[in-house]
């Protein structure tokens, strides 16, 4: 080992490990041994005392120069300390930070991984570390600490999406319905699922084709979707599947109180998404039990690493008299500690858009954004509302459905149409919306 000293401009050790490297028992006579075959800068680990830095000659004494404190938190794991240290090193050394900074950096990520249980998936982020920093109180437990659980979540670096033209049809009752009217067995609705895949596809390439800008995607369930998951998944679009029984108020899971479980089979990369019909002046009784199964959805999210999209509609008979009901539903969901990746909502004004935009920033600036739904709106109504949001910086594109599938999907179920109109029917309206909201941005 005392051969390859030399060559490095930077040793990190532990006091073990000098001791080692030096070929004594004690650590000061080890260090100067080390000194002797190389000038780097030595890092000395002290354990919970810190570390200390070393440039030129050895002190008589460690507590002659100065000792770095460490982060005082719970030990829980220390696989992973030595190497989320000097990671935190290098990132200020090769920086040429102080070496206060360095050692602050490399003892606060040494600190954060040992508290957790975990190796690689536990090192952090720059935003966490700049969170346990500027905490006004030490922080010694973080595996408790909500805000850096969230922080450690979300400020990884993730996929960077692009304006977004999603095709959502996730629906289960309405097309049971057409195909019951048609007289077609439900065996129907899968392929018909499958067709709008490929309907995706075509669009998708005619993207790429014209040089824009955008990524595509689609919401399918596992009912009568899978197979058009299973064709989705893996090939970079947005993909998103329903948890929440249709229709359901107050609101309650396909898999019933179970759905954590449920979730950790799903591919990393599909978005947990769910409507919920959900109005801030509801009854308290039974808005207290909607956002209770909203947190508790959102909590088993964290757990299984999943994105969450939470899709709010108001109720359209709902008595209340209030205009601004999309800002304060999301205001509400804030208030309780629940942070979606995603939002998916209706057509809002431009003023409204601009008190979304800045409540967001405020309150979860690492949300994703906003999509649009269409709620079965005619395709001039749904321009009228990208027109609305142009300005926004939150509102990335829009997931719409029946506008786009109703109507050929009927005349498909009732053989008026083969497969390849049914494809060339759904992807004209499609393209038509993509143009439109292009336009409306341009």
């Amino acid at each position: 080992m005392q051969r390859i000293l030399p060559r490095f401009d930077l040793i990190v050790g532990t006091e073990e490990e000098f001791q080692i490297a030096g070929g004594s028992t004690d650590l000061l006579a080890a260090l100067r041994k080390v000194r002797e075959l190389t000038a780097a800068t030595l890092v000395v680990k002290l354990g919970p005392q810190g570390c200390t830095v070393i440039h030129g000659a050895i002190p008589a004494r460690l507590e002659e120069g100065a000792i770095y404190p460490g982060v005082q938190v719970e030990v829980l794991n220390v696989l992973g300390a030595g190497d989320a240290f000097m990671s935190g090193f290098l990132s200020g050394w090769l920086k040429e930070a102080s070496d206060e900074r360095c050692c602050q950096l490399a003892n606060a990520c040494g600190g954060l991984v040992v508290s957790r249980h975990a190796c690689a998936p536990a090192m952090p982020t720059p935003a966490e570390l700049d969170y346990l920093f500027n905490s006004p109180e030490p922080i010694t437990r973080p595996d408790q600490d909500v805000a850096l659980q969230r922080l450690h979540q979300v400020s990884v670096p993730r996929k960077q999406w692009r304006q977004l033209f999603i095709f959502a049809f996730d629906h289960r009752g309405q097309l049971v319905e057409l195909a019951q009217q048609a007289g077609r067995d439900l065996r129907s609705i899968s392929q018909l699922k499958q067709l709008f895949v490929q309907a995706v596809e075509r669009v998708e390439a005619d993207l790429r084709k014209r040089g824009i800008e955008a990524d595509v995607g689609l919401l399918a369930d596992q009912r009568f979707g899978q197979d058009s998951l299973n064709a989705a998944t893996g090939r970079g679009w947005w993909v998103a599947r329903p948890v929440e029984v249709q229709g359901s108020r107050p609101l309650a899971f396909e898999h019933g109180r179970s759905i954590g479980s449920n979730l950790l089979a799903w591919p990393q990369e599909q978005i947990i998404k769910c409507l919920v019909q959900y109005h801030p002046d509801d009854e308290p009784m039974l808005r207290l039990e909607q956002e209770a199964q909203i947190k508790a959805l959102y909590d088993a999210s964290k757990v299984s690493g999943h994105e969450l999209l939470l899709e709010i509609i108001p109720p359209k008979d709902h008595p209340s008299p209030h205009p601004d009901v999309m800002l304060r539903s999301l205001k509400r969901l804030y208030n309780l500690g629940i942070y979606p990746a995603w939002w998916k909502i209706e057509a809002q004004s431009a003023q409204v858009w601009q008190q979304l935009d800045e409540l967001i920033q405020q309150r979860d600036p690492y949300c994703r954004g906003v999509v649009l739904l269409g709620l079965n709106a005619p395709v001039e109504d749904l321009a009228a509302g990208f027109a609305e949001a142009r300005h926004s910086r939150v509102c990335q594109g829009f997931a719409v459905g029946r506008t786009i599938f109703r109507e050929p999907s009927r005349a498909w179920m009732a053989g008026e149409i083969d497969d390849a109109t049914l494809i060339s029917r759904v992807q004209s309206t499609f393209n038509w919306l993509i143009e439109s909201w292009r336009e409306s941005r341009a």
